[in-house]
């Protein structure tokens, strides 16, 4: 697929991997639709991203306006879900709030509705990817509610390529990436992203661009559908 002139959608496009991804798809030549939940990101983002791209304040879970969006978009090329919904529930599984494990689904029904709603506008030949997380293959003691949607999400992909076809569906599974997401600062940040990658094949943390890469790799190729790409350092080996 030549990205120069496409359509691509990005839900969690105002920071993080979403905006990496924006970013790489506009230097690609695409116009690109970004869109999160939150004014003081889309303002952030703003000043990153050229004329070709533009903004939507919407949440993922809100069914309504996500149906307006992609009717004002119809035939659009590529549709990006790096959104997590909401909060992330960790720690002990048997010490867990119960709501806080459901909250984490949160991630899971924002992907169902934007594939759900937003497949039906897409080009017949567009791609779709979505992002789920290593602890999806190997979680580490705390992640359980990571790791089920991240699964879920996995399944899910997998689940409806034949559906959609000839419309391909992908994962990107990052590791542990330097994004907003972890809100340790100073030099906290770095001595908790080094005690959280110091297990693992390629002791540091991931960039946002790294795993957008593999994200405009999903879209762009036309000989893949129904899979999951890893950029974990190494996370889910032994």
């Amino acid at each position: 697929m030549d990205l120069n002139g496409k359509r691509v959608i990005v839900f969690g496009g105002t920071s993080g991997i979403g905006l990496s991804a924006v970013q790489q798809f506009e230097a690609a030549g695409a116009n690109v639709v970004a869109c999160g939940r939150s004014q003081d990101n889309i303002a952030a983002a703003k000043a990153t991203t050229g004329s070709s791209v533009t903004y939507e304040q919407i949440d993922v879970l809100d069914r309504d306006a996500l149906t307006a969006l992609f009717e004002a978009n119809t035939g659009f090329d590529i549709l990006i879900s790096a959104a997590t919904g909401g909060e992330r529930a960790s720690g002990p599984f048997l010490k867990m709030d119960l709501d806080g494990f459901q909250g984490s689904f949160r991630k899971l029904w924002g992907y169902a509705n934007t594939v759900r709603l937003g497949t039906e506008h897409m080009a017949d030949d567009g791609a779709i990817v979505l992002v789920s997380g290593f602890p999806a293959r190997k979680a580490n003691p705390g992640s359980s509610a990571i790791a089920t949607v991240g699964g879920a999400v996995e399944q899910f992909a997998r689940a409806i390529a034949p559906e959609i076809a000839p419309r391909r569906i992908n994962t990107v599974s990052p590791g542990v990436i330097d994004t907003p997401m972890f809100p340790v600062a100073g030099d906290a940040r770095g001595t908790f992203l080094s005690r959280a990658t110091e297990n693992m094949l390629i002791k540091r943390a991931g960039n946002p661009d790294e795993v957008a890469a593999a994200i405009v790799f999903c879209a762009q190729n036309d000989y893949i559908t129904g899979t999951t790409i890893d950029v974990d350092g190494g996370a889910t080996l032994p």
